[in-house]
């Protein structure tokens, strides 16, 4: 179905000291397995014998693919949507609070169908979006009449010309890693803030689940983070982490759908509980979390 992409030493650090942890099933589109490796030094995981970025494109077509379809159907992504309309909210809260702004220059990259950059410039915020997918673009254009631009239009934007930069579990699509975080270090102005929301694989919704873990979702996610491997590669690319931050619904969205790969079907009542656990111990350790928001400049 592609061309891929195999790694003789961790893609974040440069070790040899990799090794395969266990296959994982692309659940949503193709039912192939991939390797998930893991590098000993760093603690970084990635999907083994990657597509490559030209040939990647039909993992997604699928309608589960909520970010892109905006999709109601269904049991799971009716709760995402009410779920949504919450969280635009808080992470436009977020925003104003971390930067100690109430409006600025925003830059949303993967923006999906710019949900986020729609709640944040109807706040008053002069927000720039980008997104690969061109069906995710037209419904920005169609629902919020916003303009986003392509990917390698990131690489044109001025310097220091942004308050503040979003990946909302975007940089787990990556190919280029490095080019990307090297860019946008350039791309913040002085005591700008880049906010990065990922999975955590350290999780306990992720250690539950295990192989059926949703948020690994290959081979779309290509990256797999842990908290200790987030902040080697921020500091390799000159990035200040200055706190994190949790997303506590992801938990019981990432439980419902593992649940239902794993089972056939969602077990709500396990797929809740494991969720809630999940939670509970990230009260006491944000860096336990489903998923995580690295806030830096």
């Amino acid at each position: 179905m592609s061309h891929t992409i195999h790694f003789n030493e961790c893609p974040a650090c440069g070790s040899t000291a990799i090794s395969t942890v266990m296959p994982v099933k692309d659940h949503s589109v193709s039912g192939e397995n991939f390797n998930l490796t893991e590098c000993a030094s760093c603690t970084f995981r990635f999907t083994q014998d990657m597509p490559d970025a030209a040939t990647i494109g039909p993992y997604y077509k699928s309608e589960d693919y909520i970010s892109h379809t905006n999709t109601s159907k269904g049991l799971i992504n009716s709760l995402y949507q009410k779920v949504r309309r919450r969280t635009l909210k808080q992470k436009r809260k977020l925003v104003c609070r971390h930067t100690g702004l109430q409006t600025g220059r925003l830059l949303d990259i993967g923006a999906g169908i710019g949900a986020f950059a729609n709640e944040m410039q109807s706040n008053g915020w002069d927000t720039t979006c980008l997104e690969p997918d061109p069906d995710a673009r037209k419904l920005a254009v169609s629902l919020f009449k916003l303009n986003p631009g392509t990917p390698d239009q990131l690489f044109s934007l001025a310097p220091a010309s942004f308050d503040a930069i979003t990946m909302w579990h975007v940089l787990e699509h990556v190919h280029d890693l490095h080019t990307y975080l090297d860019q946008l270090k350039k791309l913040l102005k002085p005591g700008g803030k880049i906010f990065i929301a990922v999975p955590n694989y350290t999780s306990l919704d992720a250690r539950s689940y295990k192989d059926f873990w949703a948020a690994y979702d290959v081979p779309r996610h290509l990256w797999h983070f842990s908290p200790a491997s987030m902040q080697t590669l921020m500091q390799k690319h000159q990035i200040t982490l200055k706190t994190v931050k949790p997303m506590w619904y992801d938990s019981f969205y990432v439980s419902m759908l593992s649940s239902k790969y794993k089972n056939g079907k969602t077990n709500l009542f396990g797929a809740v509980w494991t969720g809630w656990w999940s939670n509970v111990g990230a009260l006491f350790n944000t860096r336990k979390c489903s998923s995580v928001i690295y806030i830096g400049e």
